[in-house]
């Protein structure tokens, strides 16, 4: 019997073939499951339902699965998983980069799609809650940082420009500042790929914001390293 605790699931595909078995599959084991066939639909369920995760069709007429995609992270935290028949894994780069945490080709296994929402849903459930302030400017250290833009400013105005993937980190971890993150957590919060894969791309990361922030990167008072490979924001923040 599900209860109040039971991950909910939005299934947003058209093609009835595709979201009427799969949401009765989901909900015998253990899912509750709603279904929009269209971006529209979602938009009337999102207000009275709470959706732990969306499935989420690319190829559908009108509004794709990208626009909902881009237009879901730019308002929620709602983990999504693709379902796509693209064979370019360019197109599928494409969706991860506007925010989905993972997805999965047609024709697919239910019991994979199964697999990877139960992954997805555990890693995201782990990740420590963000600091409310989430937009405006901020000081630390001696640095301020306009967190709409890719770039930090300095003493004397000095202007230290910031790769896009620098700047996405930074972001992540000043939201989470004071709370340790592991690799796995800053790649889903950072939205990388294949932890096992990339893992190293963090650690490269740190590395040169650490060069760009601390007055010695070999001893960081900013960004520190804590044990078990997790790293933590120490520094002070005044918001303005």
């Amino acid at each position: 019997m599900n209860t109040p605790q039971t991950p909910h699931i939005l299934i947003i595909d058209d093609d009835c073939d595709i979201h009427r078995p799969l949401a009765r599959y989901l909900s015998e084991n253990g899912y509750r499951v709603s279904v929009a066939e269209s971006g529209r639909e979602m938009d009337r369920i999102l207000p009275k339902a709470s959706i732990d995760l969306i499935v989420l069709d690319v190829m559908m007429p009108g509004e794709d699965g990208f626009s909902i995609c881009k237009r879901l992270q730019a308002s929620t935290r709602i983990p999504i998983i693709l379902l796509t028949a693209l064979k370019d894994d360019t197109d599928r780069i494409v969706g991860l980069e506007l925010g989905a945490d993972d997805y999965v080709s047609k024709p697919f296994n239910p019991r994979e799609l199964k697999a990877r929402i139960k992954t997805v849903l555990r890693r995201t459930q782990m990740l420590p809650p963000r600091s409310e302030r989430l937009t405006g400017s901020v000081r630390f250290d001696r640095w301020q940082f306009d967190m709409s833009q890719k770039q930090i400013v300095g003493p004397d105005d000095l202007v230290v420009p910031l790769s896009s993937g620098e700047h996405a980190l930074l972001l992540v971890l000043i939201e989470h500042a004071g709370a340790t993150l592991s690799r796995d957590q800053l790649l889903d919060l950072t939205r990388g790929v294949s932890g096992h894969v990339y893992d190293r791309r963090i650690d490269n990361q740190i590395s040169r914001l650490r060069r760009k922030l601390e007055n010695d990167p070999k001893h960081p008072t900013i960004i520190q390293t804590e044990c078990g490979g997790g790293y933590v924001f120490s520094a002070e923040l005044a918001w303005s």
